[in-house]
């Protein structure tokens, strides 16, 4: 419990939080990357080199410090915070070495005359404090997935049952459980993680489900990165038949329960939960669903089968693809996105609920059309693949 001074002391740190925090937080994970090799596996080293991991935690922690006194006032953070760390499996003993290397860079980084004994008092007992909290949520979601029918805890070894190239860039991988019994179900929207060894280098990785559930199997569809380790591994070295080592499913950027017509926005490989999105509306009946999908070109477009098979399928669907190189007088359409896409396509009234996801530029685009069209806070949602950032 922090005393009131400490408090006092924390909400004095934002300015230098505001000024300094990702020089802070890029030290530390220097620090901690550097000589704790046991947490290596739980980060992303492509996050590193780009500084949108050290950005992403510099604006956790500013966000935990303005609100120290009012936690509630975090609103989703926390909930996507033990998300992230539910599907790569942080655990308890992860976090002492989080607040050691901490603390040491708040000292090295902000030096002897402001990082005083009563700054870093009060910074120790802030973490713990956080730790606390994240520890309980996570533990009680480990027990409710361990709980579930067909629930787990930890890794699960699971069958790569069949592996399908949906196009130049993206292949999908249908898992399914080794041991053959059930396995749980997720909410779409959802992603699983994954353990792996790569060069005798474990690494984890969390990708969405592509596909609704179905009690049997999963799927994940991954793009292959420019130098992605992992992704390059997936696509070039498993094959049908390989196993792999499986955590159950996380994420709190899921399909909220409803019957307003449903917007499905996404940009390249961002297509991946909003496939899952779309195919369970579908199959509930309850609502029309509205599908635009933005890509490069043919060569890198995925699941257009899929969509024109839901078309022709479910009178309630209607699905638009744009290629930014797609050619003149081709279909699907040419272009990028626009806000009159929005005005053309987005159910009238704009009486609907708009989900999007891609690359950052993307989802910045699209949020500031549908603002700009006047559709309510509440009525947007959407998530990054990979560490959160501000879109504004």
């Amino acid at each position: 419990m922090l005393t009131a001074e400490q408090t006092a002391i924390i909400k004095a740190t934002v300015p230098i939080l505001e000024s300094g925090g990702e020089t802070l937080t890029t030290h530390f994970y220097k620090i901690m990357l550097g000589e704790y090799p046991q947490v290596r596996p739980l980060f992303n080293q492509a996050h590193q080199a780009s500084g949108t991991q050290p950005r992403a935690l510099a604006n956790s922690v500013l966000a935990y410090a303005r609100n120290i006194d009012k936690l509630q006032e975090l609103g989703p953070l926390a909930a996507q915070i033990v998300n992230k760390h539910v599907a790569l499996q942080v655990l308890p003993e992860h976090y002492p070495i989080v607040g050691t290397c901490l603390l040491r860079a708040i000292r090295e980084v902000l030096g002897p005359d402001i990082a005083t004994n009563a700054v870093i008092d009060a910074w120790g007992a802030a973490y713990q404090q956080l730790a606390d909290i994240l520890i309980g949520a996570e533990a009680a979601q480990y027990d409710k997935l361990a709980a579930a029918p067909g629930g787990w805890r930890g890794a699960r070894s699971f069958r790569v049952a069949r592996k399908e190239a949906e196009s130049a860039e993206i292949t999908s991988f249908y898992l399914e459980p080794a041991d053959g019994q059930p396995i749980i179900d997720f909410t779409p929207g959802q992603y699983l993680g994954l353990r792996l060894v790569i060069e005798g280098q474990e690494v984890r990785r969390n990708y969405s489900l592509s596909a609704a559930p179905n009690g049997q199997s999963y799927r994940i569809s991954v793009k292959r990165e420019q130098g992605g380790l992992v992704s390059t591994f997936l696509h070039d070295r498993i094959r049908e038949g390989s196993l792999l080592d499986v955590f159950p499913p996380a994420g709190e950027f899921v399909l909220q329960d409803g019957t307003s017509p449903l917007v499905l926005i996404s940009g390249g490989i961002g297509v991946t939960p909003t496939l899952a999105m779309a195919e369970a509306a579908l199959a509930k009946g309850e609502r029309d669903v509205v599908f635009l999908h933005y890509a490069r070109d043919r060569r890198v477009h995925a699941f257009g089968k899929t969509l024109t098979g839901w078309a022709a399928r479910y009178p309630q669907f209607r699905h638009f693809t744009i290629l930014e190189h797609g050619g003149e007088g081709e279909a699907p359409m040419s272009g990028r996105p626009a806000i009159e896409h929005l005005q053309n396509w987005l159910p009238a009234g704009l009486d609907c609920d708009v989900y999007f996801l891609g690359p950052k530029p993307f989802m910045a685009a699209i949020k500031r059309f549908l603002s700009a069209l006047g559709l309510p806070d509440e009525r947007r949602r959407y998530e990054f693949f990979g560490p959160a950032e501000a879109l504004d």
